[in-house]
């Protein structure tokens, strides 16, 4: 997410480290680059120029505090700007009303919408432990329709069916009725989407709106459209009385001019934002900790709370109490790890989080993928349960046999089965008395990538 922005912007904040002085000269140089790296990850002109502006202002012949250099004063000017841009803080929904508590979904065909729904439905599930009923007033698509039944069953919400020869508004008024006869929570409205902004989506979204008066309207956007998806929400925005904005595919969005001009052109925070497929793959938009990660500084505390919400604790805990009675870490062991990394995203959701991963090398972060990790794991399923714990007996004719199992090379278990050495030496490393202080010591910060271990 937003990695041509981040290696551009690290770049040039680079150079100023060592300085003495933030001096006109300097700014003005630096801020060049930085309006340039704005203006090609595609964010808004009115916005650059502002932005600009104000980091110039405060940088200007500031005196730097004694504890920092230039380099750093100037990275928190344009730390604390960039946050100011997207919003300050997170703005959570809602939900302060009689129940059920009525969500709108607006946006263009092809925005993710729908699954926007899904995942919504079960993040309010999860983590509000609100009871959902979710219904589809998109007449035009009964695919549309049949897509939100099968993702409501996927995360456990409540779906009111609905037919392409309905009236949208009376079908999001039957979903409302029927959330209150079952004490629902929350009802999420899906609404039809257009490839373009028209009369006649926003007359019928305006319609279902004034019949339904939801507490909540949120617009769905495709964040890899760039400046576009601040454009289209503003449309929307003159249209209807949104309150917030759900920007989708950000996984996929190496720029990040969405993320930076929604909220100043349209003047609505951006509440959540889609980081992938999976209906799991929904985060709190929190502009700090975004611009930490633009300015390559990781987002360390959406880890640990991603951590906290997805991982499966007693698995942990079994581990860490296998590894203090002295038993030997097993691909079993590595296996559940895996599995573990999936949950939370994948491998590529958890190290664009991790601090410094601006500074590694593209071709380095490119070996690192789900991809591979999907291959690991088939390559573990194709061996025997002795084999997993006892990797030492896998040898020539095994090695065939697990390789044709799991549809890969005999050099693919060889590198897996050297990753996993490795690993095993760290997490011995890890039981021991002090050892993850060693550990780290011994790594000096550098990141095991290339032909070591797999993260």
């Amino acid at each position: 997410m937003f990695d041509s922005l981040s290696e551009r912007l690290a770049g040039t904040l680079q150079k100023l480290r060592g300085q003495g002085r933030i001096t006109e000269d300097n700014v003005k140089d630096t801020l060049r680059e930085v309006r340039m790296a704005l203006l090609e990850a595609d964010v808004a002109l009115p916005v650059v120029r502002e932005f600009v502006d104000k980091v110039k202002q405060r940088a200007t012949g500031q005196d730097v505090l004694r504890s920092l250099t230039p380099g750093q004063a100037l990275i928190k000017i344009v730390n604390d700007e960039l946050v100011a841009v997207m919003g300050e803080a997170n703005e959570t929904l809602n939900l302060n009303t009689q129940p059920p508590a009525v969500i709108l979904m607006a946006g263009l065909q092809g925005a993710g919408k729908t699954t926007s729904v899904a995942k919504l439905a079960r993040w309010l599930k999860e983590t509000q432990k609100k009871s959902v009923m979710v219904a589809s007033a998109d007449v035009y698509r009964p695919a549309a329709i049949e897509q939100l039944k099968t993702l409501a069953n996927e995360v456990d919400a409540h779906f009111f069916p609905s037919q392409a020869d309905q009236d949208p508004v009376a079908i999001a008024q039957a979903a409302i009725a029927q959330a209150k006869l079952q004490f629902v929570d929350v009802v999420i409205i899906d609404t039809a989407g257009r490839l373009h902004v028209d009369d006649d989506m926003m007359s019928e979204i305006k319609r279902i709106h004034a019949a339904i008066n939801p507490i909540e309207t949120l617009f769905t956007v495709d964040s890899m459209t760039g400046q576009d998806a601040a454009n289209t929400a503003k449309a929307f925005n003159e249209a209807l009385p949104l309150t917030g904005v759900i920007l989708t595919k950000t996984d996929g969005d190496a720029r990040g001019g969405a993320a930076l001009s929604i909220r100043y052109i349209t003047g609505k925070p951006i509440k959540f934002m889609g980081v992938g497929e999976k209906t799991s793959a929904l985060e709190l938009f929190h502009p700090d900790r975004v611009v930490s990660r633009i300015l390559g500084m990781g987002d360390v505390l959406s880890l640990v709370e991603e951590a906290q919400r997805k991982m499966d604790l007693g698995s942990a805990e079994k581990l860490a109490g296998k590894l203090k009675s002295g038993k030997n870490f097993d691909l079993e062991d590595f296996r559940d790890q895996l599995r573990q990394m999936g949950k939370m995203g994948g491998i590529g959701a958890m190290l664009e989080k991790m601090p410094g991963m601006s500074a590694i090398p593209a071709a380095a972060k490119q070996q690192v993928n789900d991809k591979e990790m999907g291959k690991l794991e088939a390559i573990i399923n194709s061996m025997t349960k002795r084999e997993r714990q006892r990797p030492d007996i896998i040898k020539g004719s095994r090695k065939k046999r697990i390789a044709a199992g799991s549809g890969t090379q005999i050099q693919d278990v060889n590198r897996l089965l050297k990753q996993f050495a490795q690993m095993q030496k760290m997490m011995k490393k890890m039981s021991q008395k002090g050892g993850l202080a060693k550990m780290m010591r011994g790594l000096g910060g550098k990141f095991p990538m290339g032909g070591g271990m797999p993260f």
